[in-house]
């Protein structure tokens, strides 16, 4: 067959991979179109590097053989730069592959880029002195979000079917729900790890992809979870229709720190309420955790700013010197800064609210099998609310204002999903929904089982003008 741009841009991972074992399109056409595509939308600015095809490229084994694929810039992929969004390791070699790059590359997926991320993961939009603003398909201004802004922008255009990326406190549900686009946060530990395990923000980090379709999350799950003697929760396996049973689904309208959502968010999470009902569930008000949102918040900000501690240490015998301005941004400087000032008694009050916070929202599920909330408590920012310079304190309160509801997750291991269910003046609304750590296949089948009552396929950005259009 003549591979049709308009064809390729409709077709799901599982779609994509299924022509090229039934010998309809090649792995090298699907390459060509895909890299074709990533010039064209050149202005979404979301590629961190490109992949140069590789010898052999397309002749790979896997479920999803041949299928066009792009790693975040923050997960080290051997033959793309290491950048992490950040000037201090723009060149960094990447190292071999990890035990769960090994995962996706027996997966069979080709990988022609790596994408745009706020530095090292930090913040919820995707604007870094290193590469720029990675715009949002939807709307020009608007922040794409982050930190897996640039893959999250990408399926969100059509130029990729699917794209990795990773979420320490709701990076990669963040920008799916700001492009309209499929983000499943699996449980910690479920999936292969990328290093070894270690406290601190690193403990929160979870690697998985953004979709346009249901299927093509849980199919890149089943190849990328543990399995025998390290797995940590039974395999989610193959998904492939609704919950047979009705779920008690628990609506948590306010953030974790008490405030209430935009009025538009509000509209949108009762309609995807309204819409599980209608579908049989058991649909009520959820009450309320009882979780210290600021000390949660000071936690979990007290592990990043630890975390970019020992970065910076980690680049002195490099530099001959601390890093400063020319290699990190304001908001990493200053999170350094901070964590000089947390004392010995800092990681231990981080654990501390981490640990209050993991019973009291756990505590939920002894009344339901699912949280439904909205993934985000604003529909949208502009570009430059969440920018790197800022300032420390005003970013943790902006951060805290509108990503009230995600960072729990993975503090206490939940999986959770934002699902493209709503729509405020003609940009996505993410709704979400989490469940008890290792209820990851009944989230998944109530996804499929809501993307079937109100499909997302064909709700997509606008178009950009054609070259020299006025």
């Amino acid at each position: 067959m003549t591979l049709s741009l308009t064809e390729y841009r409709c077709w799901d991972a599982l779609d994509t991979a299924r022509l090229v074992r039934d010998g309809e399109v090649t792995a090298a056409e699907l390459a060509e179109a895909a890299r074709r595509l990533l010039a064209e939308r050149s202005d979404l600015n979301a590629v961190a590097a490109p992949a140069a095809p590789a010898p052999g490229e397309g002749t790979a084994r896997g479920p999803l053989a041949g299928v066009p694929f792009a790693v975040k810039e923050l997960l080290a992929w051997p033959g793309l730069p290491w950048t992490m969004g950040s000037r201090l390791t723009a060149t960094a070699p990447a190292p071999g592959h990890s035990p769960y790059a090994t995962a996706v590359r027996e997966a069979g997926v080709q990988v022609v880029a790596s994408t745009t991320s706020s530095e090292f993961g930090l913040l919820g939009s995707t604007e870094t002195a290193l590469h720029g603003v990675t715009a949002n398909p939807w709307r020009a201004g608007l922040s794409a979000g982050g930190s897996s802004g640039g893959s999250a922008a990408l399926v969100a255009a059509g130029v990729l079917p699917m794209a990795h990326g990773s979420d320490a406190g709701g990076s990669l549900r963040v920008p799916a729900a700001l492009t309209g686009v499929f983000g499943f946060k699996p449980s910690n530990r479920r999936c292969e790890p990328t290093g070894p395990e270690a406290p601190g923000l690193g403990a929160l980090l979870v690697e998985h992809v953004v979709t346009r379709s249901v299927r093509d999350s849980a199919a890149f799950l089943a190849v990328t979870e543990r399995r025998g003697p390290g797995a940590v929760h039974p395999p989610v396996g193959r998904v492939t229709g609704p919950p047979a049973d009705r779920l008690r689904i628990a609506v948590l309208a306010p953030t974790l720190l008490g405030e209430q959502p935009d009025r538009a968010v509000r509209h949108e999470l009762d309609r995807a309420a309204a819409l599980c009902a209608s579908l049989g569930h058991v649909v009520d008000v959820a009450p309320a955790p009882e979780v210290d949102g600021p000390e949660l918040s000071r936690g979990f900000f007290t592990a990043a700013a630890l975390t970019m501690a020992q970065v910076a240490r980690a680049a002195v015998p490099l530099l001959g010197r601390p890093p400063g301005p020319d290699e990190l941004e304001p908001f990493t400087l200053e999170l350094i800064d901070w964590a000089s000032s947390l004392g010995p008694d800092g990681p231990a009050r981080a654990g501390r609210a981490f640990a209050d916070a993991t019973r009291a929202y756990l505590g939920l599920f002894e009344h339901c099998d699912v949280v439904l909330s909205p993934t985000l408590a604003r529909t949208s920012w502009p570009v430059g609310h969440l920018s790197p310079s800022a300032g420390r304190e005003t970013l943790i309160r902006r951060t805290e204002e509108a990503v009230g509801y995600t960072p729990i997750h993975n503090v206490a291991g939940c999986p959770g999903m934002s699902v493209p269910l709503g729509r405020h003046d003609g940009l996505p609304v993410g709704i979400h929904f989490a469940a008890r750590p290792g209820a990851d296949r009944m989230l998944l089948e109530l996804a499929l089982e809501l993307e079937g009552a109100a499909p997302w396929a064909d709700v997509r950005p606008p178009e950009p003008a054609a070259p020299g259009a006025r």
